[in-house]
C-alpha cells in the first residue's frame, strides 16, 4: 500500500484470517473470555480489599497482579473485538501503534517483576516464617510494588522508540490483531539484524532475570515442604504456592516462545497464537488459579455472597 522510500503515518491490521461467519464466532468467544477476565481480576480485587483475612502481602501483591490482568487484555483486546465486526482491515495512526506497543511491553514487563517479587514471598513464608511479619512489612510491599511498575515501564522506553525509528516503506498492512513488533520489523526496509539482537538481549534480561530467582526460591520452598513430617502439613505449605507457581508456568511459558528469539520476525501465524496466550488466555485463567486453589480466597467468596443474599433479602 506503501510506495518505495515513504514511511508509515497509519497501519492496517490485518486481524484474523477466515470468513465473516468465522470473525462473528471468533468475537463471540473472545468477547466471552474479556468479560470473564474483567469480572474475575475485579473480584479479586474487590475480596481483597474488603476482607480484612486477606490483608497480607501475597494478596496485596495478588491485587497488582490482577490489575496488571486487566491493563494488558484491554491494551489488546477491544482493538482485536472491533477489528473482527469490521468488513476488511482495521485502521491504526502511528501514535496509536505506538502507545499500544509501549503499555503491551511495559505491563506485560512490570508484571514480570512482580511475579518475582512474588516468588520471594512465598520463600520467606514457606522457609523463613517466624520472621515473615519483619521482612515482608507494609514498607518493603509499598516499594517492591512501586520498584515494579516504574522499572516496567522505564524499560521499554528504548525498545519502543527503536521500534519507531525504523522506516516502513515495505507495505503498512501488520499481519497481526494488534501492532506486533515482530510484524513490524518485518515492513521495515532497514537492517533490523543489531535492533532485533539488542531487543532479544533485553527480553532474555527481564525474563530470566526474573525467572532464575523464582526457580532458586522454589527449590529451597520445595526442599522445606518435603521435610515437614505431617502429610497436612506438606499440602497445607504447598498450597499457599500452588498458585502462584501455576501462573509463573503458564506466563513464562506463553512469553518465552513470544519474545525469547534471536530472530524477532517470526511467521504470522505463530505470532498470532503466542499474543493470544499472553493477551487473553493467561489473564482469563488466573482468576480460577488464583481462587480455585486458594483457601482462604474461596472462603471469602463464599462469606461475600451470602452478605449478598442477606442485604437482597432485606
Amino acid at each position: 500500500m506503501l510506495g518505495n522510500y515513504s514511511s508509515a503515518t497509519e497501519f492496517y491490521l490485518l486481524g484474523f484470517p477466515g470468513s465473516e461467519d468465522l470473525h462473528h464466532i471468533l468475537f463471540a468467544i473472545f468477547c466471552f473470555f474479556y468479560l470473564v477476565t474483567l469480572m474475575g481480576n475485579m473480584v479479586i480485587i474487590t475480596i481483597v480489599c474488603v476482607d480484612r483475612r486477606l490483608q497480607s502481602p501475597m494478596y496485596f501483591f495478588l491485587v497488582h497482579l490482577s490489575v496488571l490482568e486487566i491493563l494488558v487484555t484491554t491494551i489488546v483486546v477491544p482493538v482485536m473485538l472491533w477489528g473482527l465486526l469490521l468488513p476488511g482491515m482495521q485502521t491504526i495512526s502511528l501514535t496509536g501503534c505506538v502507545v499500544q506497543l509501549f503499555l503491551y511491553l511495559a505491563v506485560g514487563t512490570t508484571e514480570f517483576t512482580l511475579l518475582g517479587a512474588m516468588a520471594v514471598d512465598r520463600y520467606v513464608a514457606v522457609c523463613n516464617p517466624l520472621r515473615y511479619n519483619i521482612i515482608m512489612t507494609r514498607h518493603t510491599c509499598n516499594s517492591v510494588v512501586i520498584v515494579s511498575w516504574v522499572f516496567g515501564f522505564l524499560f521499554q522506553i528504548w525498545p519502543v522508540y527503536a521500534t519507531f525509528q525504523l522506516t516502513y516503506c515495505k507495505s503498512n498492512v501488520v499481519n497481526n490483531f494488534f501492532c506486533d513488533r515482530g510484524q513490524l520489523f518485518k515492513l521495515s526496509c532497514n537492517d533490523t539484524i543489531f535492533t532485533e539482537f539488542i531487543l532479544f538481549l533485553m527480553a532474555i534480561f527481564v525474563l530470566f532475570g526474573s525467572l532464575i530467582p523464582t526457580i532458586v526460591n522454589y527449590t529451597y520452598i520445595i526442599s522445606t515442604i518435603l521435610k515437614i513430617p505431617s502429610a497436612s502439613g506438606r499440602r497445607k505449605a504447598f498450597s499457599t504456592c500452588a498458585s502462584h507457581f501455576t501462573c509463573v508456568v503458564i506466563g513464562y511459558g506463553s512469553c518465552l516462545f513470544l519474545y525469547v528469539k534471536p530472530k524477532q520476525t517470526q511467521a504470522a501465524e505463530y505470532n498470532r497464537v503466542a499474543s493470544l496466550l499472553v493477551s487473553v488466555v493467561t489473564p482469563f485463567l488466573n482468576p480460577f488459579i488464583f481462587t480455585l486453589r486458594n483457601d482462604k480466597v474461596i472462603q471469602a467468596l463464599r462469606d461475600g455472597m451470602k452478605h449478598c443474599c442477606q442485604l437482597f433479602r432485606h
